[in-house]
């Protein structure tokens, strides 16, 4: 009998240790709005884990949630018109944050001794606040009417920019994805394809890479083609 307590103390202790250890491990879920300092919703900014950039944006409600590794210890959002707010972590799963008063020098990590504004998809900031290569053709100018798809526009005027049939590559824009395709942005929309963007209907394309491409988050890691349309009225 004593040794079938002993047996059963056992067996529970086990479970216990199994059970906190499955606890522990366990990601914890972390959601919260972001504004500025009118109350206003932020969309589209980066949240950021310890100081690293995450693939979770906000949304137009300026709402996010993200799950976290545990040990984690601070939380951000990253914008690049109101710069970088964190927070600790502390347990908390619900946290709030509010952007005030003028860009952080975080922001200045990106700097470049150009002053061309660049649309990045989120919005637009001057190139002096990016750092890496930035790659930029007109499309309005009449000479690219000549192209009979968009991908022979990318493959004539664009330096560094592999193209293989309807396969794009960035070169210098490598990371250890499966893929070598970039992220293609459209007016500010992230798209599979842009196979059906005839020449005549483009304004812009550029391409960013290396550190320029950053803001993207992991999802920039084979660079970014961002393509602006022509709409009625240009």
């Amino acid at each position: 009998m004593k040794t079938m307590i002993i047996f059963c103390l056992i067996l529970v202790m086990i479970s216990f240790n199994i059970s906190s250890g499955q606890k522990a491990g366990k990601k914890m879920k972390i959601t919260g709005y972001v504004v500025d300092g009118t109350q206003a919703s932020i969309a589209n900014a980066i949240v950021m884990i310890d100081g690293k950039k995450t693939d979770i944006l906000t949304d137009s409600r300026g709402y996010y949630k993200i799950k976290v590794k545990p040990g984690s210890n601070k939380i951000g959002i990253l914008t690049l018109t109101n710069g970088i707010v964190e927070e600790p972590i502390e347990g908390r799963t619900r946290i709030n944050f509010t952007f005030e008063g003028s860009v952080p020098d975080q922001i200045t990590d990106w700097i470049d001794p150009l002053d061309e504004t660049i649309d990045i998809g989120y919005g637009s900031v001057k190139k002096r606040n990016m750092s890496g290569n930035v790659s930029k053709i007109d499309g309005t100018n009449p000479k690219y009417a000549s192209y009979r798809t968009i991908y022979d526009m990318i493959r004539g005027e664009l330096p560094g920019v592999q193209v293989n049939g309807t396969s794009i590559r960035i070169q210098g824009a490598s990371s250890l994805l499966l893929s070598t395709e970039p992220l293609f942005v459209v007016d500010g929309i992230t798209v599979n394809s842009i196979s059906d963007i005839q020449p005549l209907m483009v304004k812009s394309i550029q391409v960013l890479k290396g550190s320029s491409a950053a803001i993207y988050g992991s999802r920039g890691a084979n660079g970014v083609i961002l393509i602006n349309l022509i709409k009625a009225g240009d």
